[in-house]
């Protein structure tokens, strides 16, 4: 310990507070009933001065600005979320003397986490960004914070990885892109932690099985399509116990994503984005993501067993080998089509062109339906439940490319499979698209996508899932845009749309109606 005079006992009696300025800090000396005791003047809510508190009985502080309330024997926050510093007190020869001695960083490292694990119980979003950075300050690894909020949510998903989980590489991208401990890099991150908070509420628990079973490729991409998690996630451990990492898994889990068209482009998405997180955040993290992963590909719905994408199996069982005439290697042969009739004309152009040529005017065309929304359409008041489409349902092809992107550089025979799954969002989409709409133009990409990643970090929107989308859009733009050259104009187009466009973030007369007439078919 290294004690500093700081004060005369005496000057302390008449007023019963005072404040000293110590290496940076304002510490806030109070006499009570049971002593003298010292603290941090200022509140750690929101930073006003304690001073200017209210001492009661029990040598109990309240902060006047926010009623929060701290034990000052105890060190409990009675009322509030973080710890009040305090410091040790000793009088010697009428002074008295402080220990101001810093903590030991490793204690104080472990102080932050929990912090952050009761900021994330409360949902509280503001205490999450104040841990983040003590972290910060302390010298520390910021993404400990979200290393701690992934493992603290995990067995609270239900049904395994969400877009918290997917959208994390993005902002940590962002975050990363900024300087080291801005507002902008801390803003980034703490929309990992605040939606990692809204996923995992009401806090109920789903407990992963335990146990290790030899790993098997193929019996893992059975365990998949018998929806069978205990064993899918008993093999990623055994993999993982071997020496593997997520990515040297990459096509085995590219291969369960891709198996059906499933959860609306859910499944391929969250599998890419698990794989790149892992290698952000490190393999102490890869058994919690890939469990996540095996549950959310456990529970996927399989689209491709409805009636309007039935056809998906036949088409794919027969790529390559139709003899169906082929129209040109066009965008425009895809516009106002159904997914049937947009996966007939993909797989006609299989058995002509490349794949990463099919690609290209898929992605084309996903962006010009985009560029081109029927805003009508999303906000009518009396449109079908089977109507009922949003803003972020068009995001999700270009996600979707993406993802497909890095899913066919690891495994190269999926291409079909991604080819199709395109078409079946475009199918699924050229209703919802206005061909007489005038799509918004960008003269120069460079400098609309830099402003547009910087809008991110402000973006003023008050629900994360679609301050998710679109972050994920905008950088999966991106990469398209490198790969694509020939398609950067209509990408950006369609970035313009989705990016100023007013959400109607609630449908309230809509549901009303579909409800109504659901019942009264009942």
């Amino acid at each position: 310990m290294v004690w500093i005079d700081v004060l005369g006992e005496a000057d302390l009696a008449t007023k019963s507070k005072a404040i000293v300025r110590l290496e940076g800090r304002q510490i806030l000396l109070l006499r009570t009933e049971r002593g003298i005791f010292a603290c941090n003047n200022r509140c750690p809510h929101e930073g006003y001065p304690l001073s200017e508190g209210a001492l009661s009985a029990g040598c109990i502080l309240t902060c006047n600005w926010h009623n929060w309330k701290f034990d000052l024997e105890s060190g409990a926050t009675l009322i509030g979320g973080d710890v009040l510093p305090r410091y040790k007190v000793m009088l010697e020869d009428g002074r008295i003397l402080l220990d101001i001695q810093p903590i030991d960083p490793a204690e104080r490292h472990a102080s932050i986490l929990s912090g952050i694990r009761h900021a994330l119980d409360d949902a509280d979003e503001q205490r999450l960004v104040r841990e983040t950075a003590r972290l910060v300050r302390l010298g520390a690894d910021p993404l400990d914070a979200v290393r701690t909020g992934i493992i603290w949510a995990a067995d609270r998903l239900q049904y395994g990885t969400t877009h918290a989980i997917a959208g994390a590489p993005d902002w940590i991208r962002l975050a990363h892109d900024t300087a080291p401990g801005s507002a902008e890099a801390l803003a980034a991150l703490g929309e990992i932690l605040g939606h990692l908070a809204e996923d995992a509420r009401p806090a109920r628990h789903y407990p992963f099985a335990a146990g290790e079973r030899e790993w098997d490729e193929g019996g893992f991409l059975d365990a998949i399509e018998r929806e069978n998690e205990a064993s899918a996630i008993a093999m990623l451990r055994d993999a993982l116990r071997s020496g593997h990492r997520p990515a040297d898994l990459a096509p085995v889990l590219y291969r369960a994503a891709l198996a059906h068209y499933a959860d609306f482009g859910h499944a391929l998405i969250y599998t890419a984005k698990t794989i790149e997180v892992s290698e952000r955040l490190g393999p102490s993290l890869d058994e919690t993501l890939l469990a996540l992963l095996a549950r959310s590909l456990v529970f996927a719905t399989r689209e491709d067993r409805l009636p309007e994408f039935r056809g998906y199996a036949q088409q794919l069982d027969g790529w390559g080998r139709l003899e169906n005439p082929a129209p040109p290697l066009d965008a425009a042969a895809l516009r106002r089509t159904t997914p049937a009739s947009a996966m007939a004309v993909t797989a006609a152009w299989g058995a002509r062109y490349k794949p990463a040529n099919i690609f290209a005017i898929l992605v084309e065309e996903a962006a010009w339906i985009l560029a081109h929304v029927d805003e009508r359409r999303l906000d009518a008041t009396d449109a079908r439940l089977a109507d009922t489409v949003g803003w972020l349902d068009f995001t999700h092809a270009l996600t979707f490319a993406e993802a497909g992107l890095r899913a066919v550089g690891s495994c190269p025979e999926l291409w079909p499979a991604l080819l199709l799954q395109l078409a079946c969002f475009i199918g699924r989409n050229a209703a919802y698209a206005d061909p007489a709409s005038i799509a918004p133009e960008v003269t120069d990409i460079a400098s609309f996508l830099a402003e547009r990643r910087a809008a991110l970090l402000d973006h003023g929107v008050g629900r994360f899932i679609i301050s998710v989308h679109l972050t994920k859009t905008l950088l999966a733009a991106e990469t398209l845009i490198l790969h694509l050259p020939d398609q950067a104009p209509i990408l950006a187009s369609a970035l313009k749309r989705l990016l100023g466009a007013k959400m109607k973030l609630r449908h309230g007369l809509r549901t009303a109606r579909q409800m109504r007439d659901l019942v009264a078919t009942e």
